[in-house]
């Protein structure tokens, strides 16, 4: 697969599908951008465990932080990583060795490993590299194009804003 590009399709199947996210690499400090993905993605109905071994057994955004993949109490849709391109492959390899495997591995912005990637493809894994899923769902949901950023939605209608976190649609509570 192309990892220098990808259909939007291809984004919101992801974000459309999957229920639990881990996040690894997710910080307690709530001016870094690993807590603040945490909590929006928290604030969008998804259910999302912090990974984070120097936390674990704390709260990171209101979510029960865990030391590692494994230690997670449910089976993971999706492994947001956090860290250093450097340390992907160990996070991939712990990845791989949940039961079930994850549908999604997604690394942050700069993150990249097309090693780690292959690997995980191979298992048949979908994955997204030098992306936030919360700018994307902000793109894909229209959210982001009212405050300046192009979104590639294109609507006459302004979104109604309302108090707090809003869904948009892109996310269907069950």
């Amino acid at each position: 697969m192309n990892h220098d590009s990808y259909d939007q399709s291809y984004i919101s199947g992801i974000l459309n599908s999957v229920k639990t996210i881990a996040i690894v690499g997710a910080s307690a400090n709530d001016v870094r951008p690993s807590f603040f993905v945490t909590k929006y993605l928290v604030d969008k109905g998804y259910t999302v465990y912090p990974v984070n071994p120097g936390q674990a057994g704390k709260e990171i955004a209101g979510r029960m932080a865990y030391a590692r993949l494994g230690d997670v109490p449910e089976p993971i849709d999706m492994v947001d990583i956090f860290r250093a391109s450097a340390q992907v492959p160990p996070t991939v390899d712990e990845a791989l060795a949940l039961d079930p495997l994850p549908k999604v591995i997604w690394m942050q912005l700069t993150v990249r490993n097309d090693e780690a990637a292959a690997k995980a493809e191979a298992a048949g894994i979908k994955v997204v590299m030098n992306r936030c899923p919360k700018i994307e769902y902000g793109k894909l949901s229209g959210e982001i194009g009212w405050n300046g950023v192009s979104s590639g939605v294109i609507s006459s209608r302004k979104p109604l804003l309302r108090d707090g976190f809003q869904s948009f649609g892109i996310r269907r509570k069950e």
